[in-house]
């Protein structure tokens, strides 16, 4: 007669967490090892092997050519959780909402000039269309990412370009009720789909809206048309902007700017990450040599067509140096 088994012992904490030899922390037990369509790499869902979903996933996740042996492994060096993320920003959002409350009682929009907030028809309201682009790229890398704690910093990041697009819209409100007959709140299509400032940054986000492979997709994002965009946008025309006395758009920049520090920061983690595996940080340079002059372009396109700025140049040594620093660039 056989023993009896011995009955299981219930485990400390939870079994993806229980080789661990600290306490998980907030951040550990909301956010790691999600996905479970990482169990079975041949069948990502637990459907048809031959599903164009479970073909999908295989070939634009897991045999994506930016390789590691356990993406679950990275952690978000702000270690936000969803609970913290709103907390966070909802501080963001006060500040920003005290900005526009201040600056429209104090007739910010009547003090500076008709040709200046004609410049912000043209070079700045037509923004929400690139917030709004970043928004979804940001989205599908996160859909597709190999490890629940890189999918969490991308939809955080998603939520902050929704949060930029607001807050254009609710400048290109602001400034049409100031100045008329400036097309504001109903020329931003034309203007982002023919003016020549627009067309390079337009080409770049709709060529990366078309890059499936997760790792592409994230470089092309996160390491060249998101900082190109911030660098330019947030960087060169806030510059103009001060220049021109629109305080308003400079602090507002500046606000929006920490939040891509922030974006920053868990990408240059996953960028270190990554490169600690043999070909990885080969492939991430070859990506990024392949996708930047568009970015350059884009910048130049647009930097050149406005008046007062330096014609791109700092945005782009400043781009470079972001690149530089991940040892992605000479």
């Amino acid at each position: 007669m056989s023993a009896a088994p011995e009955p299981l012992k219930p485990l400390k904490t939870w079994s993806h967490l229980a080789d661990r030899r600290k306490r998980p922390s907030e951040y550990d037990i909301v956010n790691t090892r999600l996905h479970y369509r990482q169990r079975d790499p041949n069948v990502p869902w637990e459907l048809d092997p031959n599903l164009h979903m479970n073909q999908w996933y295989r070939k634009y996740c897991n045999e994506s050519p930016l390789k590691h042996h356990d993406w679950d492994l990275f952690q978000d060096p702000d270690q936000l959780v969803y609970r913290t993320y709103n907390i966070l920003q909802d501080g963001q959002e006060t500040y920003v909402n005290s900005l526009f409350d201040q600056f429209s009682d104090r007739g910010h929009d009547q003090m500076i000039s008709r040709e200046w907030i004609n410049t912000l028809a043209t070079f700045y309201t037509p923004a929400r269309y690139l917030y709004h682009g970043l928004q979804m790229g940001s989205a599908y890398v996160a859909q597709m990412a190999p490890a629940s704690t890189i999918t969490t910093c991308l939809y955080f990041q998603s939520a902050d370009s929704l949060r930029w697009v607001t807050h254009t819209a609710y400048r290109t409100a602001e400034l049409a009720k100031s100045q008329a007959g400036l097309g504001l709140g109903t020329d931003e299509r034309a203007h982002w789909e023919k003016a020549p400032q627009w067309q390079g940054f337009r080409r770049l986000l709709e060529e990366s809206l078309v890059v499936w492979d997760w790792a592409e997709a994230f470089v092309v994002f996160n390491l060249v048309l998101k900082p190109a965009v911030e660098e330019t946008l947030l960087g060169t025309l806030a510059e103009v902007a001060s220049s021109n006395g629109d305080t308003l758009y400079s602090l507002l920049s500046q606000a929006q700017m920490r939040d891509a520090e922030r974006h920053r920061r868990w990408a240059s983690r996953l960028v270190a990450m990554a490169s600690e595996i043999e070909g990885n940080k080969e492939w991430l340079r070859d990506r990024v040599a392949a996708w930047t002059p568009r970015a350059e372009a884009a910048i130049t396109a647009y930097a050149g067509a406005l008046t007062e700025s330096d014609g791109g140049a700092s945005a782009i040594a400043r781009l470079h140096g972001f690149q530089r620093n991940l040892g992605l660039r000479d």
